[in-house]
Parts: C-alpha cells; structure tokens; sequence
C-alpha cells in the first residue's frame, strides 16, 4: 500500500556483464547496493553475481512468465517509496529479456525509470563486426520453427540496413543455412560467439563460408550468438533487376526454383523475390 509520507521510489534498469564480471560498473554495484530489492530473470543466477561483489539485497524473480501479474504489485511498491532495480541474466534487460511490462506499468504510473548502462552483446558485438554500424536494425530471435524462420529472412533480404539477430547453440547451423538461401551466400555477415568470455570468437566473411565453417566445426556451435548481416544497401533495385535478369536466363534451362536459388546466389537479389518473376527478356 502506498504510503503518502514517502516520495516515490525508483526503478533503476541495470546492465549486467554478458560474460566478464568486470564489466559491472561501479555505478551499477552502488544502485544494486541501494535498493530495496532486485527484480531478476533468473534469482539463482543473480545471487551468483551479487555474491562476487559482496552485495545482499532481496532478490523477487521477475520473468516472462509472471510479469503481467507482477507488475502491478511492484509499482504499488514504488509508489509507497521503495526503490527497485531490475535486472536480466545478462547484458540490458528488456533487449530480448523480461522487464517491458514492468517498465511500462511503471512510466504509465507516472514513476520515475532510470536507466544503468553498461554491457550489450548486440552493441558490442556491431563494434567490432567491422560492417555498416550508422544505421542497423535489430531482429532478436528468429521463430523457431524453420517454416516461419525462412519467411522472416526472405522478408529482410532487401533490408538497406545492417541485421542483427540473437541465436541459440541449438538453431545457429539452420539458421546460417537458411540465411544462406535468402541473402544469398556472397552477403557480408559476422557470427560473433560468446563475447567477452573464455572462448570469445568473432567470424567474418561471406555467408556461405561462415555457414559452412559453423557446420564444420562442433566448437563454433557452442555458446551464444549474435549473427550480424550486411544490409543490401542503396542498390537494392539494381540487385533485384540483375537478379530478374539472369533468373529469366536460367529459368530457360532448368526448374525454376533451381534457377532462383542460383540467380540469388550470383546476384544477392532475395530469391523469393525471383522466384516466378516474367522470364521472358
């Protein structure tokens, strides 16, 4: 219940270390020593990295799960003066992890959210991927299922911008392969694989040899990923006319989803958009 006497208290959002315990701030140790309690996806996890640093606050585990039942009881807590940080197993909550909801909840309420930023494997990983990095656009998790997967990627291989996706050690060996066919395998990417950890690797190269090179390799499929595409660029409508135009060759000589497949290839054009294209030049 709200206590009139006190202001309202915080909600802090606080970045913790995606893999190098080093990378807790030392403003993100203070908040997390300041609060009332910490909300965490994971409180198992969290008490391991609180326990590093020597700080003990109560833990309330926060996830997908009940966070629409919860949300509301924080901000009454918020609201009768406490103060609360919210806090991800790794990186910025919120990027691919619980917390929306509560966030929202809070602001709707009037509340004050401040933000403690710090580490982010999609920004760490678009630092030293070493493509375009002034515009790039961020798709999270692809669906799990391969059907509603290649639909998603056909539909952002025209995208002009950098593509960055998260991907799981379980889905990365389909999820290339299917990037593969739909950018096409000459298409500049990145696979950046467990960022500031023991094993940390960052690939570079064209699709096709990173695919390959994930599939060979058991060690490369291990950890977590971020997987970063270079965007088709400016000349998307020049890729597209080429891709047409030498679909409409092959497709005199062979089936015509064979002759999309290699039109995209050859050209970067997304096959989806060759395939049953007028081949009559």
């Amino acid at each position: 219940m709200s206590d009139p006497s006190r202001a309202p208290g915080v909600l802090h959002v606080v970045a913790t270390p995606i893999g190098n315990l080093g990378d807790l701030s030392p403003r993100a140790q203070a908040v997390l020593r300041s609060v009332d309690a910490i909300c965490a996806e994971d409180t198992r996890h969290t008490r391991q990295l609180l326990g590093h640093f020597g700080i003990e606050r109560p833990l309330i585990a926060l996830h997908e799960h009940n966070e629409d039942g919860l949300a509301a009881r924080l901000v009454e807590r918020l609201q009768g003066g406490e103060s609360l940080a919210v806090v991800s197993d790794a990186g910025t909550p919120l990027v691919s992890d619980p917390g929306f909801r509560l966030v929202r909840a809070a602001r709707l309420a009037g509340l004050r959210v401040s933000p403690v930023p710090g580490p982010s494997a999609l920004i760490a990983a678009l630092s030293v991927a070493g493509l375009p990095s002034d515009r790039f656009v961020f798709e999270g998790f692809l669906p799990a299922k391969a059907g509603a997967r290649r639909e998603r990627l056909q539909t952002l291989a025209s995208e002009p911008r950098t593509v960055l996706f998260y991907e799981s050690s379980h889905r990365i060996e389909e999820m290339l392969a299917d990037a593969v066919q739909a950018f096409g395998g000459g298409r500049p990417a990145v696979v950046a694989r467990e960022l500031t950890k023991l094993f940390e690797t960052v690939l570079d190269g064209p699709l096709e040899t990173l695919a390959a090179r994930v599939a060979g390799e058991a060690d490369q499929r291990k950890g977590e990923f971020v997987v970063l595409i270079e965007g088709a660029g400016d000349d998307v409508d020049a890729r597209l006319a080429e891709g047409r135009r030498v679909y409409a060759l092959l497709s005199r000589e062979m089936k015509p989803s064979l002759a999309a497949k290699l039109a995209a290839d050859i050209t970067g054009a997304p096959r989806k958009s060759l395939y049953g294209a007028p081949s009559d030049l």
